[in-house]
């Protein structure tokens, strides 16, 4: 039983879940698994046309999979999600609601022309920075997760000492 228990506090530390009741966490977890549902459900159903030169994903799983692997903005919520009821955190909720908002405007709308695309990419620069900024102070490893260096927030998950 050694093993479960090195695990659950593992599972426990990762969620940022100390003192948290299994249904608060459950709870994150559904809302984070549902978005991703949504996230890879549309990303079958309207693949993005390869750009120019470069080669489509061989399995429309793929297409739908690779995204959410990737996204530790998902992880990162849910570190926010699980800490203690604050008015920072609220915050860092409201801001990461407004970018999985944009996440999936774009996604519908999927911007063509090169000047559309630029501003869809820095509108979800921005409100990445908005988010990672304001989880910061709920959260560091929060914050580190929703790097754009990606293996280098999820290393930081570990590497981080706890606030």
């Amino acid at each position: 039983m050694h093993i479960v228990d090195e695990a659950q506090d593992h599972l426990t530390q990762t969620l940022n879940a100390e003192g948290r009741s299994a249904s608060h966490v459950a709870t994150g977890v559904l809302i984070c698994v549902a978005l991703i549902g949504v996230s890879a459900g549309l990303a079958v159903l309207r693949p993005q046309p390869p750009a120019p030169g470069a080669e489509p994903p061989r399995h429309p799983l793929m297409r739908a999979v690779w995204p959410s692997l990737f996204s530790m903005t998902t992880l990162a919520a849910l570190r926010v999600w699980n800490a203690p009821p604050s008015r920072a955190r609220n915050k860092a909720l409201g801001w990461w609601s407004v970018l999985q908002g944009s996440n999936l405007a774009m996604t519908l709308w999927r911007p063509r022309r090169r000047g559309e695309q630029i501003a869809a990419a820095a509108a979800t620069a921005a409100l990445t920075a908005a988010y990672a900024h304001s989880a910061s102070y709920v959260d560091v490893k929060a914050a580190n997760l929703t790097a754009p260096t990606g293996f280098a927030g999820l290393a930081s998950l570990v590497a981080t000492p706890t606030r």
